[in-house]
């Protein structure tokens, strides 16, 4: 079974940053900020790459929901081996309130246009950290869902996950259609390669809008106030343990 697989890209603020928040506390400050794809997004896109030289799919398509600079991080995925890309332009105050269920539909409506029968998202952005897209779009497709997976097979209709749990490791199998969710463990991403960077240049992306899809995405949460974690307090040196008990005692730990 020859798959056709849309992958999810995502641009955020690259995780070496240092985040900081706006002086008004409205929001984070992203102007001047470096920004790449977000790093479950590349595992995702490695792992349909790899599906693709095992001769399981036969076409990859990554889609970003973004400002015009999303395309930026399309070609990321472009060059490290996804043929084409469709850039969802979203930006101003709808960009701002853009939510998980939002992207959810989004991906859903693309997946059934595009004929796909395998969707392959990081398990959650590392801005939000909200870990919902890839469950709610399985929901809205009512597809199988194998989340978090750090091992993938797939023979015939049916594909085997390995995925990671609390108490450990757990294996599911799902049929496809479904929706796979991958973890920090499933692969390495690949660096693009110069070649492959400049064929990027030349594959399509198409664009499109939220109301060519027919999703409202319309913000339904309001940010009232962000702000910094509180400072830690200093740590203290006890000499024994006898007053490391006495101090978890006076602090209600024990």
């Amino acid at each position: 079974m020859a798959l056709r697989v849309l992958v999810g890209v995502k641009r955020v603020i690259d995780y070496a940053v240092k985040i900081r928040v706006k002086p008004d506390n409205m929001g984070v400050v992203t102007e001047g900020v470096k920004h790449s794809m977000n790093p479950f997004d590349e595992i995702a896109v490695e792992e349909a790459v790899r599906l693709r030289e095992k001769k399981l799919v036969k076409e990859i398509i990554a889609v970003s929901c973004g400002p015009k600079q999303s395309q930026e991080t399309l070609r990321t995925a472009l060059a490290m081996g996804v043929d084409r890309g469709i850039h969802v332009e979203v930006s101003g105050a709808e960009y701002e309130g853009l939510a998980p269920f939002h992207v959810s539909k989004i991906i859903a409506k693309l997946a059934q246009e595009e004929d796909v029968n395998l969707v392959i998202l990081g398990k959650q952005a590392i801005d939000d950290d909200c870990n919902q897209t890839g469950q709610m779009t399985a929901a809205l497709l009512d597809w199988p869902q194998a989340t978090f997976a750090s091992e993938v097979k797939v023979e015939d209709s049916k594909m085997e996950v390995t995925r990671e749990v609390d108490g450990g490791l757990e294996t599911i199998q799902v049929s496809l259609p479904a929706v796979l969710t991958a973890d920090l463990r499933l692969n390495e991403p690949r660096y693009a390669t110069l070649p492959n960077i400049m064929k990027a240049k030349k594959k399509p992306i198409a664009k499109k809008t939220p109301s060519d899809l027919g999703v409202d995405v319309s913000p339904r949460v309001e940010t009232v106030r962000v702000e910094d974690p509180p400072v830690r307090d200093a740590g203290q040196k006890v000499e024994n343990v006898e007053e490391l008990v006495s101090k978890l005692k006076e602090a209600g730990f024990c």
